[in-house]
């Protein structure tokens, strides 16, 4: 994603005051990984992240490693897998991973992975997503 076109995005703009404040780096070839606590205002019931702002995360990881290969993408489906709640006030760690690419008729098809954990390594929820060029 280019900074110039993410200065209001919800998940990780600058200039957006509600922005999440996502700051993902590549820490391998198809990987990146970005940290992340949630507050109070992310919650849906009391104590717990809100399901959308899961699914938030999980797709962003996907869209930064796509973009960190230079490939101009949006999410075409996205599969979620919520495995335990994730409460607020504990610090999250974020991973998105490249799988593989395959050519349609129609476009090119991404297929990428994301998984949160929590600080004790626990995995709370995990996604696959297709991609597709712009």
């Amino acid at each position: 994603m280019n900074n110039n076109e993410a200065k209001m995005c919800f998940a990780c703009g600058p200039e957006n005051p509600i922005s999440l404040g996502l700051k993902f780096e590549e820490i391998s070839q198809n990987r990146v990984r970005a940290e992340f606590t949630p507050t109070a205002n992310h919650q849906g019931y009391t104590g717990i992240i809100h399901g959308g702002l899961t699914a938030t995360l999980l797709d962003e990881a996907m869209a930064y490693v796509v973009g960190f290969k230079g490939i101009k993408a949006f999410t075409a489906e996205l599969n979620i897998r919520f495995r335990k709640a994730i409460e607020v006030g504990k610090p999250l760690e974020i991973i998105g991973e490249y799988k593989k690419s395959k050519k349609s008729s129609i476009a090119n098809i991404y297929y990428t992975e994301a998984k949160i954990f929590d600080k004790d390594g626990n995995l709370k929820a995990k996604a696959e997503a297709k991609f597709i060029e712009e």
